[in-house]
């Protein structure tokens, strides 16, 4: 059974008697963006309390009242969304650091007022006064965050910009998909489980790539200038090899371009990658470590067309808005099959959902736009 059948049988076996209630640990793993959907409408008719992990933002935000935040050795708990849980907490620790500098700015003051004025008669008692002012005064011990960002910037190189067509392809999906992508679209391919979106991306991949997928009937034709990028949905067999962090990520330097040693060493310190981690060998690193390292050979390649499946699997919260921050910066073309909503809401000017059916939908505009006319599209029939 597939990992996302799987995962709809134990959903319904924990919704099954509408329990009080319910712990869901990472519920979205492996279910497509339309089950995600369902899974929020189901969750929002039910009146019990639950209690839910998870690394999809917009689910958090739709279903979820308060997030509880576990950092800095703590639990505290925020009402909200998880866009009003951020802004809150981001708020919090400013609020914190400038009371912080307050309470020190006012203890120097007091501490020079006392030193200059403690062996002077006139002046003893008010020196005394503000030794105890002093002692009243806290400083919160500001800890150090459990999170850490990593940094990701995908350059493209001013040279090898492409300025009209990215990519014509013609009989695509059973035949029934025809595409002409201009530079800079961003692209996200969605449908159900199985339905063949990674079939689609591969199909996509120049002949040059291992993963390519030739179909007989189809023709695919880049833009003379394309540089392409691919980031697998599994990338376990690019680990295979006995070499460390820092070996592996070295075979991917970019011939013609200035990338030492050097640039090596601080593009894993970049991906949170430092020091002696840098020398582990990739057999012990995991999921989340991985998917960095492909982030890091994306980065050095620099290509201008990125085609990534399932990015965000295995990433942590901190990790996957890094990634949403650089693919929105970059100024290539990009071709995306995700099931986290949030990513693609905030990415896609284009959206292709392939249906189970055979069908093919092309349409162009951001996520939202499509969700919007696919509902006035069913409202009219």
């Amino acid at each position: 059974m597939a990992p996302g059948w799987k995962l709809r049988v134990l959903l319904a076996q924990a919704l099954f008697g509408d329990p009080d209630i319910l712990l869901l640990d990472e519920p979205t793993n492996n279910l497509d963006i339309n089950s995600i959907r369902w899974l929020e409408d189901v969750l929002n008719q039910r009146s019990s309390t639950m209690v839910i992990i998870s690394h999809d933002r917009h689910f958090l935000s739709a279903v979820c009242t308060h997030m509880a935040d576990v950092d800095y050795g703590t639990v505290r708990v925020y009402p909200g969304s998880y866009d009003d849980y951020m802004e809150a907490s981001t708020l919090a620790k400013q609020q914190l650091q400038k009371d912080n500098d307050k309470a020190k700015d006012r203890i120097a003051d007091l501490e020079d007022f006392v030193r200059r004025f403690r062996a002077h008669k006139a002046k003893a008692r008010q020196a005394t006064s503000r030794r105890k002012m002093i002692e009243k005064l806290k400083v919160e011990d500001v800890k150090p965050s459990s999170r850490q960002y990593p940094f990701i910037r995908f350059i493209v190189d001013p040279r090898e910009k492409l300025h009209r067509g990215a990519v014509e392809a013609k009989g695509l999906f059973y035949g029934k998909l025809d595409l002409t992508v201009e530079a800079g679209e961003k692209v996200a391919i969605i449908g159900p489980n199985g339905v063949g979106k990674s079939t689609l991306l591969r199909s996509l991949l120049p002949e040059d790539f291992k993963d390519n997928l030739k179909l007989d009937a189809a023709t695919v034709k880049w833009a003379e200038k394309a540089r392409l990028g691919y980031w697998p949905q599994d990338a376990s067999a690019e680990f295979a090899f006995d070499e460390t962090l820092t070996e592996w990520m070295t075979r991917w330097r970019r011939k013609g371009f200035k990338q030492d040693d050097m640039i090596v060493r601080a593009t894993l310190g970049q991906l949170l990658f430092s020091g002696e981690d840098q020398k582990k060998k990739l057999k012990v690193i995991s999921g989340g470590e991985a998917q960095r390292m492909i982030i890091g050979r994306l980065i050095l390649d620099m290509p201008n067309v990125l085609m990534l499946d399932e990015p965000t699997n295995h990433l942590d919260m901190e990790s996957i808005e890094s990634l949403n921050t650089a693919l929105d910066k970059f100024s290539g073309t990009l071709f995306l099959v995700s099931h986290d909503r949030e990513l693609i809401s905030s990415l896609a000017t284009r959206v292709i959902e392939l249906k189970p059916d055979g069908r093919a939908v092309d349409f162009r505009g951001s996520y939202e736009d499509y969700l919007t006319a696919t509902s006035a599209v069913l409202a009219a029939a």
